[in-house]
């Protein structure tokens, strides 16, 4: 049984979230954070289906750039990469762009990398005997490829596409370090600024956040396994 003076302690933490517009701040920068990624998933939805079926080309210069691209985006740590587009590149070449702007360009350049992978991964594992099929119909190859490729590639990308963009969600918090106000930033903060009345109050803000992120990754988990379960029975 927690102690008086504990259940007390607790909702002292608790009430910071309800002084003034402090929850509702949360609520605005949670906002921030789905529209950077809301933004970064749907050019690189786009964009990486582009650079799938680019990287099923047979092309060997085509190939080996496609791969660099890839592993650079892939074993670069994105904060690392937010730091090189905010600080380095706006100072080396004199362009102003804001904490936002960066952010989505660097969560796009790793999405299109990570979509187009997934989309590589689809594509090839068509089997060859539909390709054959389809040719011995009398299909040309790009009507193949319209008509029978791509459409199976898109019902197996929806659930991983869901993944991606859990993870683009997630990794968003990482914006706080170029100057962006979003969820984890306002956080801060309403914990500065009530840090001398109320010390306690990180545990209950981190806590909301935390739930905030939990739903809205929760809620494309479910949406991810209903898709899965309709494709199942189609």
């Amino acid at each position: 049984m927690l102690s008086l003076e504990t259940v007390e302690a607790i909702k002292k933490s608790f009430g910071v979230l309800f002084l003034g517009t402090n929850f509702r701040r949360l609520l605005g920068g949670l906002w921030v954070t789905v529209w950077i990624a809301l933004v970064s998933v749907a050019f690189s939805l786009v964009l990486g289906f582009l650079f799938g079926i680019l990287m099923t080309k047979k092309n060997r210069i085509i190939k080996t750039v496609s791969r660099i691209y890839l592993e650079i985006m892939r074993i670069m740590p994105q904060m690392v990469l937010l730091f090189v587009f905010y600080y380095g590149v706006t100072r080396m070449f004199s362009i102003s762009l804001s904490g936002e702007a960066a952010s989505i360009l660097v969560f796009t350049l790793w999405g299109t990398a990570e979509m187009g992978d997934l989309v590589r991964s689809s594509i090839e594992a068509v089997p060859v005997h539909q390709y054959e099929s389809g040719l011995a119909l009398g299909l040309t190859e790009k009507q193949v490829f319209s008509c029978i490729v791509i459409p199976q590639t898109v019902r197996r990308l929806v659930p991983l596409s869901m993944n991606l963009i859990t993870r683009m969600i997630k990794t968003t918090s990482l914006v706080v370090f170029v100057n962006v106000v979003e969820v984890v930033k306002v956080g801060q903060q309403i914990i500065e600024a009530n840090r001398m009345k109320n010390p306690t109050s990180a545990i209950a803000v981190y806590f909301v956040i935390f739930m905030m992120y939990f739903l809205v990754c929760w809620i494309l988990s479910l949406a991810a396994r209903f898709i899965e379960k309709k494709q199942s029975i189609g």
